[in-house]
């Protein structure tokens, strides 16, 4: 949801519309909980022989069998019919790109089987509704959206590397490929190389813009989040792990105060 506010807000800071703002809040916040329901539940059919092997995952619905693959698909399907009926609200270029979107979001659960990248396979995934909100609200593509774009995926390929250090030792016996595993060895400082990117792509966003000073002071809270994730994640206890990752939502809600302060 956040990347989809972002996007928005971006918008709105060109195309000051407030109640097209306010109800598009509203549909991107439906469509981002019913899409990330779809999500969640094709993926954990995809990986559903590979979540019985693994300790953190095994007890899930489907790969305990309390959820049959059929019933799993069921629901899919009506989650993503009410996300068609969100979709079918905003513009035709909107729609275009939100349809694009499926090809990523039912892609994604295959790639831990193909490449050691699949974070940044679902970075642009996740931050596919920047580009969308944008066009929501200004009808057309432009170049300042595709960098805040970028500075998400980075923001992502830093916080789900985090993510998957919970399981590092379970999918390196099944075969599971991340960049979690590909840099283990140095993994705080791919992670910090990554967010690092991401905070430096926004400060180029702000140079291309005439944004309040006030920003700068929203962005370094927003890199001191990062810095205090980057402080408390630990390869060897699991339970740092998922804390770092969660405090992403805190960080995501600063990436929108940031952005907001473009407008004042």
């Amino acid at each position: 949801f956040w990347p989809c506010v972002w996007g928005l807000t971006l918008g709105y800071s060109f195309y000051n519309d407030t109640a097209v703002y306010l109800k598009h809040i509203l549909l991107f916040f439906l469509g981002s909980v019913l899409m990330r329901s779809a999500g969640c539940i094709f993926n954990d059919i995809v990986d559903k022989n590979l979540d019985k092997k693994v300790e953190r995952t095994k007890s899930r619905p489907i790969a305990s069998g309390k959820i049959s693959v059929l019933e799993s698909f069921i629901y899919v399907g009506a989650l993503c019919l009410l996300a068609l009926t969100v979709l079918l609200q905003f513009n035709k270029l909107t729609i275009i790109l939100g349809m694009g979107s499926m090809l990523l979001a039912f892609s994604y659960p295959f790639m831990k089987r193909i490449t050691y990248w699949p974070q940044l396979f679902l970075g642009l995934t996740f931050n596919w509704g920047i580009i969308m909100a944008w066009t929501s609200i200004a009808g057309s593509l432009s170049f300042e959206p595709f960098v805040l774009y970028l500075a998400a995926i980075f923001w992502t390929l830093g916080y789900d590397t985090i993510y998957g250090l919970q399981d590092i030792a379970d999918d390196q016996i099944i075969g599971i490929k991340s960049t979690s595993i590909k840099f283990k060895k140095n993994v705080k400082v791919f992670v910090g190389i990554c967010y690092s990117i991401c905070v430096l792509l926004i400060f180029l966003l702000t140079i291309m813009l005439d944004v309040n000073k006030y920003f700068f002071i929203f962005l370094i809270i927003f890199t001191i989040s990062l810095i205090y994730q980057m402080k408390i994640f630990d390869i060897r206890h699991p339970k740092s792990c998922l804390r770092a990752f969660r405090a992403n939502n805190l960080s995501g809600f600063l990436i929108f105060i940031n952005i907001f302060t473009f407008t004042y």
